[in-house]
């Protein structure tokens, strides 16, 4: 016979008060594009929810993820790479970066410590986020990929006299070095306070838009550098079938009818494969086989049109 509920206990559990001296904080990841920022991210979440790619520009939403410590809860925003606004979505993208660096409690400015030093992209951005008014922890990652760790120290006193950070600490987000470290000295500078999501959370993306980005993520990673930019991918459904199966509708939207060719590939081999390493990751996410149905549409210019925009949730 199973034990009567302890009322008490059920509630104390639904209710479940933050231990004392607990903190919570929001946490912006910034920097150019490619330096690591949704690997990171990844890392300390504990499991993927952002997509990563070798193109610069994926990220295209302040994606949050949440780490849930004892004392501490962190809450994560991975923000699209600042560039050069050359269309309606990359100026909207850049304002939304800055009204996040000045909403948050604190910004993490990331670095290629494997690269040939700090360039005019590194300084423009930490002007911005200077002028914010928000802390900064400097970030050097990819540590593991420099050859001659005596180039480390250079950049590392360079990154200090353009951001004055709270702290620089080296990472390399791809294989987990000092990315614990890291988490420690990110809770040291949270305020304290209860709780900003509920416990348990990882993100508070929707369902969908995680499924629709684990698409874009293998269109992207197929295409040339010139198309995935152009790639907008939406959710038409999610529904359970029958047969115990779920069924995912998704529309990629490219710009061009030249671009609908590339997306579907010779013999529609680029979809086919697309799909079936995306398929792969949604049964992961949703826990139960998928049929994903996966159509490609040109919606012309969506870039530059607001309508469209709006649509594709930007």
């Amino acid at each position: 016979m199973s034990e009567p509920l302890d009322l008490e206990s059920l509630l104390a559990d639904l209710n479940d008060p933050t231990p004392e001296g607990f903190r919570s904080g929001m946490i912006a990841l910034a920097g150019r594009p490619n330096v690591g920022k949704s690997t990171l991210l990844n890392a300390m979440v504990g499991e993927k929810v952002a997509i990563v790619t070798d193109v610069p520009g994926t990220t295209r939403n302040a994606i949050r993820g949440v780490v849930e410590r004892p004392n501490a809860q962190l809450v994560f925003l991975d923000t699209p790479g600042v560039m050069k606004p050359r269309t309606l979505l990359s100026k909207r993208l850049n304002e939304m970066v800055e009204k996040t660096w000045r909403g948050v409690d604190l910004v993490c400015f990331m670095i290629d410590a494997s690269g040939d030093g700090l360039g005019s992209g590194d300084q423009f951005l930490a002007e911005r986020i200077a002028a914010s008014g928000t802390p900064v922890i400097a970030i050097a990652n990819k540590e593991d990929l420099v050859k001659d760790k005596h180039k480390l120290l250079p950049q590392l006193t360079e990154l200090v006299a353009m951001l004055k950070p709270l702290e620089v600490i080296p990472t390399a987000a791809a294989t987990g070095f000092n990315v614990e470290h890291l988490m420690d000295v990110l809770v040291s500078h949270m305020p304290e306070g209860p709780r900003l999501l509920p416990k348990g959370t990882v993100t508070d993306q929707a369902e969908s838009h995680i499924v629709g980005e684990l698409v874009r993520e293998q269109f992207i990673t197929r295409m040339k550098q010139e198309l995935p930019h152009s790639i907008a991918v939406v959710v038409e459904g999610i529904r359970p079938r029958e047969d115990g199966k779920i069924e995912v509708e998704v529309i990629v939207h490219v710009e061009r009818d030249s671009q609908k060719g590339i997306v579907i590939g010779k013999g529609g081999r680029t979809i086919k494969e697309a799909g079936m390493a995306a398929r792969e990751q949604i049964e992961l996410l949703l826990g139960a086989p998928v049929h994903l149905d996966t159509r490609v549409k040109v919606t012309k210019d969506w870039q530059r049109d607001p309508k469209a925009l709006g649509r594709f949730g930007y």
